[in-house]
């Protein structure tokens, strides 16, 4: 099944997708709906996703830029306590959105086309939307720091001078980061995930837990990678394995990782970008 198939609209669908993504357990080292942080609750996911709202409707509105819907959608995120709470998976949302909208089906080339349509404005608006929250990201490549995405909105003279457009700026982390990452190899994992979900059974927390689990085995995740270090990023991916292969209690494991700090964020947002993808689909709820 490749085309649309929901009884709601693909902004409702992002909507959704980001509240059955936290509300999925056990997912070990996230906040879902059994965990918290000390700093960041389930409650503020929850108003994360309700505020993103404005900005997934301007993503499935074509008078609207991309990098306009997503600043938006980020800037509405931020108006919880928490802080960043959804900044990736917004980042893989906000191009679904658009490249689904308007009752079009969600294909791989159809999120290729609104990647490579992406302007140097699409690359200012998502600089401006670090202004917004706190977002965990390591140092520019060497001779880049004018790019240092930090700056903000101060980085917009070096990105017109350079002429780099939204898609340029993820290819230029793509090796890092593994939300830029799909928008270079068009969402594969994305995509192979949401068919994860389709065949599965159960409720879709439940489907999506297990999702969580088969893309931290099958990619080391990039945000442990670069909040811990290498080593705890691999140590997660080889658990999760233990996990999936019911040899390690996976609850235990979601207890061990909130307590030891380490958080595989980049599989929640690549969560979230495929449940999107299975309810476009007819994922039923």
């Amino acid at each position: 099944m490749t085309g649309r198939d929901s009884p709601r609209t693909s902004v409702e669908n992002a909507e959704l997708a980001l509240l059955l993504e936290v509300a999925g357990t056990p997912k070990p080292g996230n906040v879902d709906r059994h965990r918290d942080h000390d700093d960041l609750r389930f409650e503020h996911f929850l108003a994360g996703a309700v505020g993103a709202r404005r900005g997934l409707a301007l993503a499935a509105d074509h008078d609207h830029a991309v990098g306009e819907a997503f600043e938006r959608a980020v800037e509405g995120m931020s108006h919880q306590r928490g802080g960043n709470t959804q900044f990736g998976a917004l980042l893989l949302l906000v191009p679904l959105v658009r490249a689904g909208s308007d009752g079009r089906a969600l294909t791989t080339e159809a999120v290729e086309h609104v990647v490579a349509d992406t302007t140097v404005d699409d690359a200012v608006a998502f600089y401006r939307a670090f202004e917004h929250v706190d977002v965990a990201v390591g140092d520019p490549p060497e001779g880049l720091d004018a790019l240092d995405v930090r700056r903000g909105g101060a980085a917009e003279r070096a990105l017109r001078e350079r002429g780099l457009t939204l898609a340029d700026v993820m290819a230029l982390s793509a090796e890092v980061d593994g939300v830029a990452a799909e928008w270079v190899r068009g969402f594969e994992r994305t995509f192979e995930a949401a068919e994860w979900l389709l065949a599965d059974e159960g409720s879709a927390p439940d489907r999506a837990a297990r999702v969580f689990l088969r893309l931290l085995v099958d990619e080391v995740d990039t945000f442990v990678a670069k909040t811990a270090d290498e080593a705890r990023a691999t140590e997660a991916t080889r658990r999760a394995r233990a996990a999936l292969d019911g040899e390690e209690e996976a609850e235990a494991l979601a207890d061990e990782f909130v307590e030891r700090g380490i958080n595989p964020g980049t599989t929640a947002d690549l969560t979230a970008g495929a449940l999107f993808v299975a309810l476009e689909r007819g994922l039923e709820v």
